[in-house]
């Protein structure tokens, strides 16, 4: 941590000085006379980690119970091309607190960390980085070469977000760390896909999907992003070169085009209208349809239409199930290899699939004279050819709806490919039923809704991407030498051979050809597993499933799983399928399904729009000029940059200034009311930073008053029974203990924005604001008459500091680690005093030691103090002078006498 702190005041750069993985000498080091994040944050981390405290033995674990005293959580693996943001930094606010505060709790506790090998967006970062370096593409250097250099891109810049979760202090057991596509979790997908399929419940099919383009890979149906249009608009579509007759070469889309066939051997000339919004699909066409109660088409019935550009026979056929004979001319265009709805009306028909786009997005060899044209470019002079043969009607604005890739922001075309496909109807509805009969639960409950919906209304998942690196299938299609069969061909599916390795499938191999094995040529699928599959065994993949390993006995299956709401669906529901059907459990029994983090307007954070906040940039630290230049690169409307850049100047003139990690945890848990969008404004987080400086002040302060005290292990007890307590002590205490009560109350509900309000409330309301006020009197009067009052000061006042740093620790750890070591008698408490205050005991609360009526006395005593003050003010009086003041009580005359003191 070489890092400017720019709250100091000399401006002099912190070097941290403590030799790696050694604890932090505090003892030669006086207490610094502000709060410096960069400083108080410094080697804790290191210390942690090397003192093993973040591990958990499989061996104690295994006699734990799961529900009561062992607590397991994997984290959401996120991408390794990625940096955190302030998503990642909320869910590791929330899942630290529970982490850290199950640990102190003395529970068995693992947290295991891991990324994910993010398929598609790991590609396309290494493609970009070869063409801007080399000016190569990945066809270029062949798919060995390149899944080598994506390797060494993950090596050298795929550790950036374990050095960030670092920094959040997050108490992750790094020596369990996983890879998505490390050896073992490698080992569970091979395995998993075998058990599938040996089950019947995964398989090869040629299917239409949606299928994108720009990067030439089938994708799931829940990777679909949608857009409403109203009507005509345009659309930039950055796989295609740009439409000429654009000043910004947009494509529209919105519309509905009316064309006409030509019927065969008509004498009168005669034609059929339809209409399409995707015109260039009309070169796919293989049937026109009508209703066959509709008088106006009887006549053709049986007939065929001549296609105008490759003079193809297109019958016109009857389908009641499609056709709405009131909508337009009553008469539909078939594409079935390009639509849905068409696809099955081609099944039921039987009518030939022509596919007429290349994986690209070019129009292909059955495109007659538009072959080689991008399907936009080709949109258009489909138009102009029809309008020289005359079979142009015209066009007009349309209400529809776009697919989105979610991955690559490119439009989405149907298209007719072979893929693996996963059935998931059994595991969905066990998922399902797992919910409605309690043994899941998912909270906010009001996200049952959605995982029902998903779930009721589940569609086979198509589970293969055509890219390079991910997972390879583990499948192998098995041929003859010389023998020339295509592996496409649905006649040929049984030759695809699923296998753990290339030695299996070539011993399935030659029972399935039965023939030498010299003759015998298998060839692995190219194609690579969804992301998402792997993902979803990931909180039995990092124990080692298949193998019952020790790990696997004492870890699984784990306590909860905490992720934002966005992946319900894609990654949660998977998991939970997956679990129940490969190793018949749950994988967790809570789902917590914490909010999305939005910026103060409500807009999603997003590149795009220049409104990610990086963690580091509040934990470190960032100047105007560094916000602004981001608001730069998005693509926000140039006015919409002028608001932001006024609305970032007038919050942060500075910049943001360095405000901790400890800050920003306890900043994000503020925001985590259940179920809402988080608006995040990051001045208010930046206002927890003053919370930690009156922490580290109150304490400083604190300090002195307890300078000449000795702790023993057994102080609370003895103090109570002291006889020595004053009003104020008791009062202290009993709040201490309410505080305790609510924060474990709160924690167990997972209502962290509460519990962090409820410790928030203890030190600054009773605490700071009213106890430390109070006593001031009473530890400086040394006198011996004073003694046991002091003591009981000093004592209560020990009291309240030590454990309410334990109660702020799961939420704030590198301060209160510091502060906590920083009290007196640190090493002199006997055998149960533990070396960190994250292995130390979680603050309990004892009924008893409550005290209703106390507080309620201090709650008059303080009325009384704060009407004494505003006399004061009303008679402009100031502090120096010393005013006697006149009490008229009704009734409670014991409780002012006793704080006349």
């Amino acid at each position: 941590n070489n890092n400017n702190d720019n709250n100091n005041d000399n401006n002099v750069p912190f070097v941290n000085t403590t030799p790696k993985g050694h604890k932090k000498d505090l003892s030669s080091t006086p207490m610094a006379d502000a709060y410096h994040p960069v400083s108080v944050e410094s080697a804790w981390q290191d210390w942690w980690e090397q003192q093993g405290y973040y591990t958990c033995n499989a061996q104690d674990a295994m006699g734990k119970l799961p529900n009561e005293d062992k607590f397991v959580m994997v984290i959401p693996p996120p991408n390794v091309t990625g940096s955190l943001h302030l998503g990642h930094a909320l869910t590791a606010a929330v899942e630290d607190t529970l982490t850290r505060w199950h640990r102190m709790c003395g529970h068995a506790t693992l947290y295991v960390p891991g990324t994910d090998h993010a398929g598609i967006a790991t590609q396309s970062v290494v493609e970009k980085m070869l063409m801007k370096e080399q000016n190569l593409n990945r066809h270029d250097l062949g798919r060995e070469k390149f899944v080598e250099k994506v390797w060494e891109w993950k090596n050298e810049y795929g550790n950036r977000i374990t050095k960030q979760l670092r920094c959040l202090g997050s108490s992750v057991d790094w020596s369990r760390e996983r890879f998505t596509m490390d050896e073992k979790c490698s080992r569970a997908v091979v395995e998993a896909f075998n058990q599938l399929h040996e089950k019947g419940l995964l398989y090869r099919d040629l299917r239409l999907g949606n299928w994108s383009c720009a990067l030439k890979s089938a994708i799931s149906d829940i990777e679909v992003d949608y857009i409403d249009l109203e009507g005509r608009t345009f659309l930039e579509v950055k796989t295609h070169k740009g439409n000429p007759k654009d000043k910004l070469g947009r494509y529209e889309f919105g519309t509905l085009t009316s064309f006409s066939y030509p019927v065969e051997n008509s004498e009168s000339g005669e034609t059929i209208t339809v209409a399409t919004t995707r015109l260039e699909t009309m070169l796919g066409d293989t049937a026109v349809a009508v209703h066959p109660e509709d008088d106006r088409y009887k006549h053709l019935h049986g007939k065929f239409l001549i296609h105008p550009f490759n003079g193809r026979r297109i019958p016109i056929i009857t389908d009641a199930e499609l056709v709405d004979m009131s909508f337009g001319t009553g008469a539909v265009k078939i594409t079935p290899a390009h639509d849905p709805n068409d696809y099955e009306c081609g099944k039921r028909h039987n009518l030939d699939f022509i596919t007429v786009l290349s994986p690209d997005g070019a129009i292909n060899f059955n495109g007659s004279q538009f072959e080689g044209m991008m399907r936009y470019d080709a949109r258009i002079a489909v138009e102009e050819a029809l309008k020289e043969k005359g079979l142009y009607v015209g066009k007009e604005p349309n209400k529809m709806r776009l697919g989105l890739c979610s991955r690559s922001g490119d439009i989405l075309e149907p298209m007719i490919t072979p893929q693996w496909y996963v059935n998931c109807d059994g595991m969905a509805k066990r998922a399902g039923d797992a919910v409605r009969n309690g043994e899941l639960k998912i909270l906010p409950e009001d996200h049952e809704k959605t995982w029902f919906y998903w779930l009721d209304n589940i569609r086979d998942w198509c589970v293969s991407r055509q890219l390079w690196w991910g997972h390879q299938i583990p499948a192998w299609f098995a041929s003859k030498k010389g023998e020339a069969i295509d592996k496409n061909d649905m006649a040929n599916n049984s030759r695809w051979i699923v296998a753990r390795n290339e030695d299996e499938a070539m011993e399935k191999a030659l029972t399935i050809l039965g023939c030498p094995k010299e003759e015998v040529v298998i060839e692995r699928d190219e194609d690579v597993l969804d992301t998402w599959f792997s993902s979803g065994l990931f909180p039995f993949s990092v124990f080692g499933w298949p193998d019952n390993t020790d790990d696997m006995k004492a870890f699984y299956p784990t306590s909860i799983l905490e992720t934002g709401l966005d992946i319900l669906f894609f990654w949660v529901a998977r998991m939970v399928m997956m679990g129940l059907q490969l190793t018949d459990q749950l994988p967790f029994h809570t789902v917590y399904l914490h909010a999305m983090v939005r910026d103060k307007e409500g807009r999603k954070m997003s590149k795009s729009l220049g409104n990610v906040i990086d963690p580091l940039e509040v934990i470190n630290g960032c100047t105007l000029e560094h916000l602004l230049k981001k608001l730069e690169g998005g693509n926000l409307p140039a006015k919409e940059v002028e608001k932001s850049k006024k609305d970032q100047a007038a919050d942060f003139p500075d910049g943001i200034p360095e405000c901790g990690s400890d800050a920003l945890r306890f900043g994000l848990l503020a925001y985590t009311v259940q179920g809402r969008d988080v608006n995040l404004d990051i001045k208010r987080v930046v206002g927890y930073r003053n919370f930690c400086n009156k922490l580290w002040n109150a304490t400083r302060f604190a300090l002195q008053f307890v300078s000449d005290f000795k702790p023993t292990s057994t102080l609370l007890d003895d103090l109570m029974a002291s006889g020595k307590m004053a009003i104020r002590d008791k009062f202290i205490i009993s709040r201490l203990m309410n505080a305790c009560d609510s924060v474990n109350s709160y924690l167990t509900e997972y209502k962290f924005g509460d519990a962090q309000q409820a410790s928030y409330s203890f030190w600054i309301d009773d605490l700071c604001d009213v106890y430390l006020e109070l006593i001031k009197p009473v530890v400086y009067d040394t006198s011996e008459e004073n003694a046991d009052a002091r003591w009981a000061a000093q004592a209560s006042l020990w009291i309240s500091l030590e454990t309410g740093l334990r109660l702020l620790h799961p939420m704030i750890p590198f301060v209160s680690e510091e502060l906590w070591q920083r009290l007196p008698g640190r090493g002199t408490l006997g055998e149960g005093e533990t070396e960190s205050i994250m292995i130390a005991s979680y603050p309990q609360c004892n009924e008893s030691y409550k005290n209703s009526e106390i507080e309620a006395s201090m709650e008059t005593t303080m009325k009384i103090i704060r009407a004494c003050r505003s006399l004061r003010a009303s008679y402009q009086i100031t502090n120096k002078v010393l005013t006697k003041f006149y009490i008229k009580v009704n009734d409670g005359e014991d409780v002012v006498n006793a704080q006349c003191d």
